[in-house]
């Protein structure tokens, strides 16, 4: 848990483009911050002013309006300039957002009191490598996922830890994720839930066939490598991002980032498991599609 020094003075407002109702309460929110006196920038998470902006460290506070897409895309906005995030939740899960949409206006003003604190999340930091070149490097505040492209066919990789050998898996992917990613496509594949502010890594197979089945955790410390070996196609994802694709050869490195991910909360440090419970209980994303 860490603390925030003093209340947010100058807050960006950032929506998920593609919600209506995200796009409509950043001008409702934008106007109580200037009732408020308080300086505010507001409009899609995407707009190339609002994002240089951030990130120049210009603003204490983002607030993201959307569901878990637009908190991990805020997540990989905000963590090389330390801007805490408070999530407004639009969307239809909303594991990562602290408040509702119909709820933000009481916890709007506890937060320019000053009376929150912040959640700090471990993010990856991943990089494809094919020979000697390297190709692409991100970070990551849920996973990266090795596996098959289009054809339905596993792929075989292999996986190292700190440079040791570890196996090899037949499976359609393999998942490295942070313990935020733990509730996301790892849970999804049968892995471990962990408390979000710790700093392990995750590895979890999804469909191995006649290889390794169980979740392992490493600690933060450790790199794992994953070299791919396949004669048709492959491809790498990162927190659910257009995929790029793999050839025979290549291989993803995943390690601890650099950088943090601080979530706004107001809730006690227990909430995880309550929203955890109540979620899972009540899946909304096995209603229909908005």
């Amino acid at each position: 848990m860490t603390p925030l020094p003093a209340p947010p003075h100058t807050i960006a407002i950032a929506a998920h483009p593609r919600m209506p109702d995200a796009v409509e309460l950043t001008d409702v929110i934008a106007g109580f911050l200037k009732k408020h006196g308080l300086q505010e920038l507001h409009g899609s998470l995407y707009d190339l002013d609002l994002r240089q902006r951030v990130r120049g460290g210009e603003y204490d506070l983002l607030i993201a309006l959307g569901g878990d897409g637009t908190m991990l895309r805020a997540g990989h906005l905000c963590a090389p300039p330390q801007i805490p995030i408070l999530g407004i939740n639009v969307g239809r899960f909303g594991f990562l957002t602290e408040v509702n949409h119909d709820h933000w206006e009481p916890v709007l003003e506890r937060v320019l009191a000053g009376d929150f604190w912040l959640e700090r999340r471990m993010t990856l930091r991943i990089e494809h490598h094919r020979e000697t070149r390297l190709l692409g490097e991100w970070d990551a505040l849920n996973e990266c996922v090795v596996g098959r492209g289009g054809v339905v066919r596993p792929v075989r990789l292999t996986a190292e830890i700190d440079g040791r050998y570890l196996t090899t898996y037949v499976a359609d992917a393999l998942i490295v994720a942070t313990a935020t990613g733990s509730t996301a496509y790892a849970l999804a594949a049968g892995g471990p839930i962990l408390p979000p502010e710790l700093r392990n890594i995750l590895i979890i197979p999804v469909a191995p066939h006649l290889s390794l089945d169980r979740a392992i955790v490493l600690h933060e410390g450790s790199g794992v490598r994953t070299t791919v070996h396949t004669d048709h196609q492959a491809s790498l994802s990162v927190d659910g991002q257009t995929p790029v694709d793999l050839l025979d050869g290549d291989q993803v490195e995943a390690c601890a980032g650099e950088h943090s991910v601080h979530f706004v909360r107001l809730q006690d440090p227990g909430y995880f498991y309550r929203n955890l419970t109540s979620r899972m209980n009540q899946n909304p994303t096995a209603g229909a599609e908005r």
